[in-house]
C-alpha cells in the first residue's frame, strides 16, 4: 500500500507542478473544474449508495454544470454569479425531483444532498482559484498544497508507527492522537521552510500560526469525509488513485484548508 502511494504521487506531481507554474489562470481553473466534477461523482456514489431507485442522470448533470459555473465565477471574481448559480441549481434540482417523488419519497433529501455537494466540493475547492489569482499566488498555492500534503503524510506515518491513542474511533478507527500531532508538526516544519524560502512577506510567527490552523482544519476535513464513507459502509471514495483511493479522498483535507487559508491571508496580512 505504501509503495502505491509513492508511485502515484511521483507520477502525478510533475504534472501538478507544471500546471501551477506554467499553466496560467484559465488552465488552472479548468483543472479545478475537472477535479470538482470527478470528486462530485465519487460523492454521489457514496451518499446515494443503496438508493431503492437510481438517481436520474439529469440531476447529476445539473450539479456538474453548476460546479463548472461556480469555478468559472471564482475565476472571473463574480460573487453575484456564484449566488445566481446556487439559486438556479437549488430550484432546478427541486423541480427535477418532483418527477421522482411518485417512485420514492426520498426526493427532498436528494435535493439537499445535491445542493450540499455543490457547496462542499466545487465551492470550497474554488478558493484555490482565488489564491492563484493573487500576488505571489503560485507560491501561496504551493505553500497550501505542501502544508496539507505534509500533514497527511506526517499523520499517516507517525500514526502507523507510534499511534496508540485513538483520535475519533467512531469516525475513523485508524487515526490516532499521536498521528494528529505528527501531522501538525509536519505542517509547521514544511510550511515554515517554504515560507522562509519563497514567501518572505509572511511574518515568521504568523506563518507558524497559519500552518497550525490550516493543518488542524485539514485534519477536520479528512474526518468529515470519513463520516460519509462510514455511513455508507465504504472504505474509499473511489479507485482512481492507487494507494490513495479516490479524488475526494485526496482533496478532503484541502476542501477545508483552502478557504481557511485564503481567509487568514486576506484578513490577517497587510
Amino acid at each position: 500500500m505504501h509503495w502505491k502511494r509513492w508511485v502515484t504521487a511521483l507520477v502525478a506531481l510533475p504534472f501538478l507542478f507544471l500546471l501551477i507554474i506554467k499553466g496560467g489562470a484559465l488552465l488552472f481553473t479548468l483543472a479545478v473544474i475537472l477535479v470538482s466534477i470527478i470528486s462530485l461523482w465519487e460523492y454521489f456514489r457514496i451518499v446515494f449508495k443503496g438508493q431503492p431507485f437510481p438517481v436520474p442522470f439529469a440531476l447529476e448533470i445539473w450539479t456538474y454544470a453548476a460546479a463548472a459555473g461556480v469555478a468559472l465565477s471564482f475565476h472571473y471574481q463574480s460573487l453575484r454569479t456564484v449566488l445566481a448559480i446556487f439559486t438556479l441549481h437549488l430550484l432546478g434540482a427541486a423541480f427535477l425531483s418532483i418527477f421522482r417523488f411518485k417512485h420514492s419519497q426520498d426526493a427532498p433529501l436528494l435535493v439537499l444532498k445535491q445542493t450540499f455537494g455543490l457547496m462542499y466540493i466545487p465551492f470550497l475547492l474554488s478558493f484555490l482559484i482565488r489564491f492563484y489569482a493573487q500576488e505571489d499566488g503560485v507560491h501561496w498555492v504551493f505553500w497550501l498544497l505542501l502544508v496539507v500534503a505534509a500533514g497527511d503524510t506526517g499523520a499517516f506515518y507517525v500514526g502507523s508507527y507510534f499511534g496508540k491513542h485513538k483520535l475519533c474511533p467512531a469516525v475513523s478507527p485508524k487515526k490516532t492522537i499521536e498521528g494528529a500531532i505528527g501531522g501538525l508538526a509536519a505542517n509547521v516544519i514544511i510550511g515554515t521552510l517554504y515560507q522562509v524560502l519563497f514567501i518572505p512577506s509572511l511574518p515568521f510567527a504568523l506563518g507558524i500560526v497559519f500552518a497550525l490552523v490550516v493543518g488542524a482544519v485539514g485534519q477536520a476535513g479528512d474526518l468529515f469525509e470519513s463520516e460519509f464513507k462510514r455511513a455508507a459502509g465504504v472504505k474509499d471514495s473511489g479507485k482512481l488513485l492507487p494507494g490513495h483511493g479516490g479524488f475526494l479522498d485526496r482533496i478532503d483535507a484541502l476542501l477545508f484548508a483552502a478557504p481557511i487559508a485564503f481567509l487568514l491571508k486576506d484578513y490577517l496580512l497587510p
